[in-house]
């Protein structure tokens, strides 16, 4: 039997050498987080099995046996790296998104959190009011501790103008200490906050906090949104761990001092902490299905499988061993009919 090497066997041995080694490299990255150092190994070994599977298939076909018991045994071996694959190649791909959604969430939470809050507390005035006194005197905060106006200029003399209209009291123009304008802003929202609420210190602190916890996170989320990605990635766990961490402290003060009928409050666990983990990754892409995910899917799917394919495919029994020659190049064998003279 001829047992010369064709330009068909090393363009499928090239082949099935670059796919499986790049499989065997997001197989160990993507095993790191059930079997840690030894996923090396167990990497290594099932790359090393795929090789030889396909070497076996690519001999049967040659040869004219059947390969469907093969074909199952590399299905079976392959879907362990496929799962693998996925998880590595998924979390690389959009870890970014995935701290991105989760940080917007936090935001969201924050605010739903303060508005919950605040509609459950008393107030003088009705909601509509209420609510124009807040957008006032949130505004006139932010114009005190202007850089560009510091104090009680004109526009905050218009605004507290415009919330003495509304609440039909006086409102006291108080003086900085030193140059200390965020305390200004701050003594002077809670005046107002005093004058439109009926609150309990307990009440009234937790209301600051909330509304002070809510500007700065959203502050912070939306610097760290507008950073490079990879500065993302880097920093977003940090963020999400603290926030949340003020996040659930602010809720369980709130059902504390407002009580379980008024408020009921559900801590928030970070999703981002699961980032890595092979069970996150297929959870988070079926519950986000789209263009991304297909595209790493079929990724994964032609990374492990395609070669089989190819060689199942370009393999027949008439390209065998006995027949590497060109038809040109046979012998024709038998007898050769000598005409009589």
């Amino acid at each position: 039997m001829n047992k010369k090497t064709t330009p068909s066997d090393l363009f499928l041995g090239v082949l099935a050498l670059l796919l499986i080694s790049v499989s065997f490299y997001q197989t160990w990255l993507g095993l790191q987080q059930i079997f840690g150092s030894a996923s090396f190994v167990i990497a290594l070994v099932l790359s090393l099995l795929l090789l030889f599977l396909c070497w076996l298939l690519r001999s049967a076909k040659l040869e004219g046996r059947p390969t469907g018991n093969l074909v199952g045994i590399y299905i079976f071996i392959a879907s362990f790296c496929f799962i693998a694959n996925f998880n590595a190649l998924y979390t690389r791909f959009m870890k970014t998104d995935i701290y991105t959604d989760e940080l917007r969430t936090i935001n969201k939470s924050f605010t739903d959190l303060e508005g919950n809050i605040e509609s459950k507390l008393n107030y003088k005035y009705n909601k509509s009011t209420t609510q124009n006194i807040e957008i006032k005197k949130k505004q006139l905060m932010e114009q005190i501790k202007d850089p560009g106006n510091k104090g009680i200029g004109s526009r905050a003399l218009s605004l507290i103008a415009d919330i003495e209209k509304l609440t039909g009291q006086k409102v006291d123009l108080l003086t900085p200490v030193g140059n200390d304008y965020a305390d200004l802003a701050e003594r002077m929202g809670n005046q107002i906050d005093n004058m439109v609420s009926d609150l309990s210190t307990e009440e009234r602190v937790l209301k600051t906090d909330i509304n002070l916890a809510t500007a700065k996170w959203n502050k912070n989320i939306q610097e760290l949104l507008l950073l490079s990605k990879n500065e993302k990635d880097k920093l977003s766990q940090g963020i999400i761990d603290e926030s949340l961490s003020e996040y659930n402290k602010l809720g369980s003060r709130a059902e504390n001092v407002l009580g379980k009928d008024k408020i009921s409050f559900e801590p928030l666990v970070s999703q981002t902490q699961e980032v890595g983990k092979i069970g996150f990754a297929f959870e988070h892409a079926i519950k986000h299905f789209g263009m991304y995910q297909f595209v790493v899917l079929a990724g994964c799917i032609l990374l492990d499988f395609v070669i089989v394919i190819i060689i199942l495919l370009v393999t027949s029994p008439d390209n065998n061993r006995n027949n590497r020659g060109s038809v040109f190049n046979n012998k024709r064998s038998g007898r050769t009919l000598i005409p009589n003279n």
